[in-house]
């Protein structure tokens, strides 16, 4: 039997669970920086699934500007447990370093791809019709805004076409790709 056979779905799980939680929390840091409604039956979700393991990591960790500054330490915690995990079952072993480092392009990543999917919801469901009070569609609006608006003030519509969302995935995309191999390079470099 091939040594993988097992290795792939551990690993796959591992980065399932670990991932959900870490976008979970990396969601709640960006809510917050949005000054999204935390009220809203989504957000509560987010606060109510993060709040045990943040409220100990509170107690040394203090915010910085107004800012979560816990849930972006926890974020970090969690993707380098992840990395840490899928080193192990791969067989590397234990990578504390490694993992640390390479957790930090991994979230970058994650935050940028969290605006990306947000946006491309939002096209959608502006195309499907709402029909009514969804807590998700509110909390998508209040993230995508900050990167929406300004964009719309630059980009009008176009015979009542907003090519705002366009224009903002593509500039998020560029940022991706100039940023996130840089940084890996020079962790690379670092190791």
């Amino acid at each position: 039997m091939d040594s993988t056979y097992l290795t792939n779905p551990l690993v796959f799980l591992v980065q399932v669970i670990f991932g959900l939680y870490t976008t979970i929390v990396m969601l709640r840091f960006l809510l917050q920086v949005v000054k999204a409604d935390f009220y809203n039956q989504l957000s509560q979700f987010i606060v109510k699934v993060t709040t045990p393991v943040l409220r100990p990591l509170r107690s040394f960790i203090p915010g910085l500007g107004g800012l979560d500054i816990a849930s972006l330490i926890l974020a970090w915690i969690v993707k380098t447990l992840e990395l840490l995990l899928v080193f192990f079952i791969a067989g590397k072993g234990l990578l504390l370093a490694e993992a640390s480092l390479l957790a930090i392009p991994e979230l970058l990543e994650l935050t940028i791809n969290i605006f990306l999917f947000a946006i491309l919801i939002q096209v959608i469901l502006s195309w499907v019709g709402q029909g009514g009070y969804n807590p998700a569609v509110n909390v998508i609006y209040s993230l995508t805004e900050p990167l929406l608006g300004p964009a719309r003030r630059i980009i009008p519509p176009i015979s009542g076409l907003d090519l705002s969302p366009m224009a903002v995935m593509i500039g998020l995309f560029l940022l991706e790709m100039l940023l996130i191999p840089p940084v890996r390079s020079l962790i690379g470099q670092l190791l």
